[in-house]
């Protein structure tokens, strides 16, 4: 197995890390709240960054029209299916070692990611947007209309009183950086590579001791 082989299956496996740690996160700071409040996005749900936090945002957000945040939405079935075909698509395409399928791994998931982004956009839209018509406190522009109160896709916004932050979480990282290790392997692919090993010689290291494990009762 060669060096860019090597570094197209890591880097495709960092896609799974999205199954243990948050990929986004939405923060809400204000002067009443010594520590912000907020939300994480994870690839199957969305949890408190604090104790209590989704409760008190749902609180605030019922006085003025807009929608709890949701146990569940629609993405949530299909990303971890997603990630985890990316993921496998990934280490097949290091096993074939083939550098047009790296790139062309790259491409699809930057097309994914893109979607993905455009997606969560639309949520955000949405959720800032559809504010209901019966709602306590209604605050409006100087044209008389009413505030919106859309997060931002990324950065951060002030909201009435509160400063509202998107960025990417921990998980999102490893995203990037299993992208970014596809390239490197893309790149370091173009030059002629030196043989480390092949596949047969890990079953000949590894064979001993699994013939142990399994007769060690």
């Amino acid at each position: 197995m060669k060096k860019s082989q090597i570094i197209m299956i890591v880097g495709s496996l960092c896609l799974l890390v999205l199954f243990i740690l948050p990929m986004w996160t939405i923060t809400l700071g204000a002067p009443q709240y010594p520590e912000p409040i907020g939300m994480n996005i994870w690839i199957n749900k969305i949890t408190d960054m604090n104790p209590n936090d989704l409760k008190n945002i749902n609180l605030m957000n019922h006085y003025i029209g807009m929608e709890e945040i949701p146990e569940y939405i629609k993405e949530f079935d299909y990303f971890p299916i997603i990630v985890l075909f990316m993921s496998l698509l990934g280490v097949m395409f290091g096993f074939l070692g083939k550098r047009k399928l790296y790139i062309s791994w790259f491409v699809l998931m930057s097309i994914i990611g893109s979607v993905g982004m455009y997606d969560f956009w639309l949520w955000e839209y949405d959720y800032g947007h559809n504010l209901s018509e019966s709602a306590a406190i209604k605050f409006v522009d100087d044209l008389g209309k009413p505030l919106a109160y859309q997060p931002p896709l990324i950065g951060k916004k002030v909201i009435l009183n509160f400063e509202a932050t998107s960025y990417p979480a921990l998980g999102s990282y490893f995203l990037f950086l299993g992208m970014l290790m596809t390239l490197i392997s893309f790149h370091v692919s173009k030059n002629k590579e030196k043989l480390l090993f092949r596949f047969r010689d890990i079953i000949y290291v590894s064979a001993p001791f699994l013939y142990l494990c399994y007769h060690c009762d």
